[in-house]
């Protein structure tokens, strides 16, 4: 009787998974495809009217006007609109899928200094959160570990397959720091005032993180008998084949953190988040810095900024002459969605609309280091692309009919676009 029970459950939770699993990834494209007529927005700031476009093999392999000629299947669409597919970087996408369940949570681990996690190796690409980016032209992520002052190292995927191995476009791509602030939010639990107060322990934390990578430096040099996990991983910010992504908001903490850096060898360094970069744009130019500024959709954090100001602040960037990107780290992952509407708002801020598209195509890219086959439609980069009926920035007018990765014809079909036709159905009387 129990071997029974046992089976029933068994085949319970089987069916239950069958169901609500991710939709099958796409067969690899088996013949040529052009796409007619759409202007194409190629990710670098400019447009290319009555284009056409043909992909081979996953790749990119004729782009231009009405001297390209067709071939293979041959897809019209005449007043759309082809975009690359936007790149969402800084989430912890597919490493959890309800925050209430912490089974379901593994962006986080036990330490403060834990460059050696990795993020790729516990990556779940069916997760039902992954397939919901799909629909809105969110294609691929930097999936970044959670916590801690040095939390992990990210990897990049693409949003289309049956498991990590499958997934991944780079992995260990970079080591992602917090860097200490200087103001705190105050317990006032434990009595202390609320609001903003000062971190009596900044230069302490930042000492431990400059002592952290000068050892891992040393250890990269010396002939260590044992070998030390994290800093093996730190191996790569000093070799230029990981990048250092920097987490810091205010003036002095960009400062700190971009100075202490590059004096214990980091070569390649991003700024995240950056509320106040662009009171010290000159600097960031000298030092080459770009910056992956947070999404727009969030309150002002002081009682004497604008308003408006963080819906401006990747424009003022910009202007700058900064190399920006546009991320939302700092959002729950479900949010990952609206990334270009994000990018559309900054529009309304006074930036041009095809410079708005380069901060989640051309621009994340660059920063990522995946420039050389995404982020923009040219010849010989991977067909990673999609179809909109109208303008992709505008929630009102970014409805997909087709999406590719890799060249692969994949399926726009979610949980929650199930669920949209289920419940159409329901109320208009079906």
């Amino acid at each position: 009787m129990k071997r029974i029970l046992v089976s029933l459950l068994v085949l319970g939770f089987t069916g239950s998974f069958t169901l609500s699993a991710q939709q099958t990834p796409a067969s690899a494209q088996s013949e040529a495809i052009t796409i007619t007529g759409a202007t194409a927005h190629i990710g670098n700031g400019t447009i290319k009217e009555n284009c056409t476009l043909v992909f081979e093999d996953g790749k990119i392999t004729a782009i231009g006007g009405s001297e390209i000629e067709s071939k293979g299947q041959v897809i019209n669409a005449n007043g759309k609109h082809i975009y690359p597919g936007f790149i969402a970087p800084g989430k912890a996408l597919g490493l959890v899928e309800v925050n209430a369940v912490r089974a379901s949570n593994d962006q986080d681990e036990i330490g403060d200094m834990i460059p050696h996690i990795r993020s790729i190796i516990a990556y779940n690409a069916e997760s039902k959160v992954i397939e919901s980016m799909r629909p809105n032209g969110v294609l691929l992520s930097q999936i970044t570990p959670k916590g801690g002052r040095i939390s992990g190292t990210s990897s990049i995927v693409q949003f289309d397959a049956w498991n990590w191995e499958d997934a991944a476009v780079k992995t260990d791509d970079g080591i992602h720091l917090n860097w200490p602030t200087l103001f705190r939010n105050g317990r006032w639990w434990m009595g202390e005032p609320r609001g903003f107060i000062p971190n009596k322990d900044y230069q302490k934390q930042v000492n431990d993180v400059k002592t952290f990578m000068q050892n891992a430096n040393a250890y990269g040099k010396g002939n260590a008998n044992e070998v030390n996990a994290p800093y093996a991983a730190m191996q790569g910010i000093f070799d230029g084949s990981k990048h250092l992504y920097i987490y810091a908001d205010g003036e002095k903490e960009i400062m700190d953190a971009i100075t202490n850096a590059k004096e214990a060898g980091a070569a390649k360094i991003v700024l995240v988040g950056g509320y106040h970069a662009h009171k010290i744009s000159d600097f960031l130019k000298e030092n080459n810095i770009p910056i992956l500024v947070n999404f727009t959709h969030t309150l002002p954090k002081f009682d004497d900024d604008d308003y408006d100001f963080t819906y401006k602040l990747p424009k003022l960037l910009v202007d700058e002459g900064l190399i920006v990107g546009l991320q939302n780290a700092s959002a729950s992952n479900f949010q990952t969605r609206n990334l270009p509407f994000y990018a559309g708002q900054v529009v309304a801020q006074g930036l041009e609309k095809e410079k708005a598209l380069q901060l989640i195509t051309g621009n994340n890219a660059k920063i990522l280091g995946i420039d050389a086959d995404y982020g923009t439609l040219e010849v010989g980069k991977s067909a990673t692309l999609f179809i909109s009926e109208g303008d992709a920035l505008d929630m009102r007018t970014n409805q997909l009919s087709r999406a590719f990765i890799d060249g692969r014809d994949i399926s726009l079909e979610t949980h929650q676009t199930e669920l949209w036709k289920r419940y159409m159905g329901k109320y208009e009387g079906k």
